[in-house]
């Protein structure tokens, strides 16, 4: 039987008290997983919970490193009705992601890098991907892919939670903040920027991508602020590149 740091898929569902959780010692991506379960139905709250992963990746089609027991690696299955809420998730998951870890990384705050980064300290601390999938113009579910490394990895900049720290902790903070963020709905409310502008790592900051200013926040719709000289635009999508490493 599988088991997750001594839990089997059964003792960690009932604990997180969600609807279905699929637990495997190692995948290619939790992602796919997800994917195919709700496909076939699987409800939403649905988790899919791996130790490791060969091809974890990120936005874009970056990899994410996933070693065994080095950190929490999941995909929430979620079926959200409302599309301005869609369009705000990663937002709203990082922040509420963020603020559930603050317990665990006291007195240090985490800090969120739009649009979907977790950063502690100068490192990258954690990631998350969403993945829609539509039927015509229908939403039939999204794929909330959560990457959070509580041994720092073995790459540059990356950060871990630190020694001490229980993954089924994180665990349960992870799903949590999903369930929350997953159940709400519109834009970001006024409370939620200023939450957000606390945490903002770009804020000030001078960047040329997704354009050429400097951070001045994110909009309800989630969009990034740039103060360009001329005024401010919006920008939907895209990587950050500061200035200073152009």
């Amino acid at each position: 039987m599988v088991t997750w740091d001594g839990a089997s898929a059964t003792e960690l569902a009932k604990t997180l008290d969600i609807a279905r959780l699929e637990l495997r010692d190692e995948v290619e991506s939790t992602q796919d997983i997800a994917h195919a379960l709700a496909e076939q139905g699987a409800p939403h709250g649905t988790l899919v919970l791996a130790d490791a992963q060969r091809a974890g990746r990120g936005r874009m089609g970056r990899t994410w490193s996933s070693e065994p027991g080095a950190g929490v690696w999941c995909t929430f299955v979620a079926r959200p009705t409302d599309l301005r809420a869609l369009d705000v998730l990663s937002i709203r998951l990082g922040l509420s992601i963020g603020e559930a870890l603050d317990a665990l990384t006291a007195p240090r705050r985490i800090q969120l890098k739009w649009p979907n980064d977790l950063l502690l300290g100068d490192g990258k601390l954690g990631g998350i991907l969403t993945e829609a999938r539509w039927s015509g113009t229908t939403l039939s579910w999204v794929a909330i892919g959560m990457g959070i490394n509580v041994r720092p990895p073995d790459v540059p900049l990356g950060a871990g939670l630190g020694d001490g720290v229980q993954r089924r902790d994180v665990l349960g903070a992870v799903v949590d903040a999903a369930a929350q963020a997953t159940s709400a709905k519109g834009w970001l409310t006024a409370d939620e920027r200023t939450r957000y502008r606390s945490r903002d790592a770009l804020l000030g900051r001078r960047i040329t991508e997704p354009g050429r200013g400097v951070v001045a926040g994110i909009a309800e719709s989630g969009a990034l602020r740039v103060e360009t000289g001329q005024g401010v635009t919006e920008y939907r999508a895209g990587t950050i590149k500061y200035a200073e490493d152009a």
